[in-house]
């Protein structure tokens, strides 16, 4: 608190989840329905704001002292499950909850019940995938990521940093980003990977996945992401730390096409993009891989790579964008580098459907509305339409054609002599703050360079 006048206030029911997690979700819907009241107010001329005051029920809300890492130290010995989530939670994604794990000092991240696991309060119990388990008092808790407080270290899979002390621990089930379900004749395939980002691994996983679900008799299949992100393109993090980032890079960008190209050359089912939580980067464009691509409300979009140091870009983003949204359309989204609402991404052709606020958690009714899908008097009909372009586009221009051009520009950025991305990347992964704000969002400035003096106002 600022302590400032109180303009407008506005308040939520509390979710168990991530601090982080409420801030993309409650807090930003909240904050903007209090900024719409306070802008009415001032319009008015009628309420005069006030200093918070706690005796005062017309002004909610009240001051609280900053919450210290003193605050959030778990005690394994005594803390049961759901105290030790309430703590990593409320840290998270920063500045993390300080602990020693197999003796080294760490901040923990990402956790989730462990249902099912225990053992002596305090120790690491079990694995599954990048999550190791910790016991608590009365349970486990599954910690997702954890990050070393050594030197510049990275937020990491936990298992990936302590990789040999916990490599003979027993592997369990319940912790995957990867799930699938059925209603029927639609599958609804969930991929709620931290933070939206994709590495190599994750993708082949989540390729795998596709490639099951598409062995079952459904007829429409829906990428369900996760609840507060569908996904943001690679995983720069693991990127980062690997030993040689630009072949990194390289695996990742591939992986990612590879599931790309599984969806766009599914020709005999449906196959939906349902985006609950924002896309970023190659997810967006991911997205794009399917016959039609839904959005909650309140979902935000950044369809562009070129901040990442001119990244150019793969996902077959040059075949799907314009295909979607015309070349004008295609130029004016990749031009802009700017978050894009549903609202605008529907104009744009980005998105096909909105949905309601209330679908980010309701999974049921997403498949109820890919149901009319499925059982459309003019299924079949689209199905070999849908046939007929997909042979049609490939004759004119393979997808292995688009997929090479992209990925020779995208080698430059990893192996040639910019080291653009590579500097933006570290920043970024970092947080190094940029020295100027881009003139992306400062077009202000454009006027005033000295190329804008020349008639040419750059890119």
């Amino acid at each position: 608190m600022d302590a400032g006048p109180v303009w407008a206030s506005a308040t939520f029911p509390m979710r168990a989840a991530a601090k982080s997690s409420l801030y993309r979700r409650e807090v930003s819907d909240a904050a903007v329905e209090a900024v719409t009241a306070a802008l009415a107010r001032l319009e008015s001329g009628r309420s005069v704001p006030r200093r918070p005051d706690p005796a005062d029920p017309a002004v909610r809300g009240r001051t609280r002292a900053a919450c210290r890492q003193a605050d959030r130290a778990i005690d394994w010995q005594a803390d049961p499950t759901d105290r030790v989530l309430r703590k990593i939670r409320s840290a998270d994604g920063a500045p993390g909850v300080r602990d020693v794990l197999f003796g080294r000092p760490v901040r923990l991240y990402d956790a989730h019940p462990a249902d099912g696991l225990s053992g002596p309060p305090g120790a690491v119990v079990a694995r599954c995938g990048g999550a190791l388990a910790w016991a608590t008092a009365d349970g486990a808790v599954w910690i997702g990521h954890v990050r070393e407080e050594t030197g510049m270290a990275l937020k990491l899979p936990a298992a990936q940093v302590f990789a040999r002390e916990s490599a003979d621990l027993p592997q369990a089930d319940g912790c995957s980003p990867i799930r699938y379900e059925e209603h029927g004749p639609v599958g609804l395939l969930h991929f709620a990977f931290y933070n939206g980002a994709m590495g190599t691994a994750q993708c082949e996983a989540l390729r795998a996945a596709c490639a099951r679900a598409l062995a079952r008799p459904i007829r429409v299949l829906v990428l369900m992401g996760g609840p507060d992100h569908w996904s943001n393109g690679m995983h720069l993090g693991l990127i980062e730390a690997a030993g040689s980032p630009a072949e990194e890079s390289w695996r990742n960008i591939n992986a990612i096409d590879d599931l790309a190209r599984d969806l766009i050359i599914t020709t005999d089912r449906l196959v939906v993009s349902a985006l609950r939580g924002g896309a970023g980067a190659g997810g967006v464009f991911l997205a794009l891989a399917a016959d039609e691509v839904w959005a909650c409300e309140g979902v935000v979009l950044n369809p562009h790579y070129k901040d990442m140091g001119n990244l150019h870009g793969s996902e077959y983003w040059t075949y799907l964008l314009p295909r979607r949204t015309g070349v004008e359309n295609a130029a004016r989204v990749t031009r802009a580098r700017l978050p894009v609402g549903v609202a605008e991404a529907r104009r744009l052709g980005l998105v096909d459907r909105i949905l309601p606020p209330a679908m980010r958690d309701d999974a049921a009714a997403i498949a109820r509305l890919a149901r009319t899908l499925a059982t459309d008097a003019g299924f079949d009909a689209r199905l070999a339409a849908k046939r007929h372009r997909r042979a049609a586009d490939e004759a004119d221009k393979p997808l292995a054609a688009w997929r090479a051009e992209e990925l020779e520009r995208m080698r430059l950025n990893f192996y040639g002599f910019d080291p653009s991305y590579h500097v933006a990347r570290h920043n970024f992964i970092h947080k190094i703050p940029k020295s100027r704000t881009p003139l992306t969002l400062a077009p202000h400035r454009r006027r005033h360079s000295p190329a804008s003096l020349r008639g040419n106002a750059g890119g």
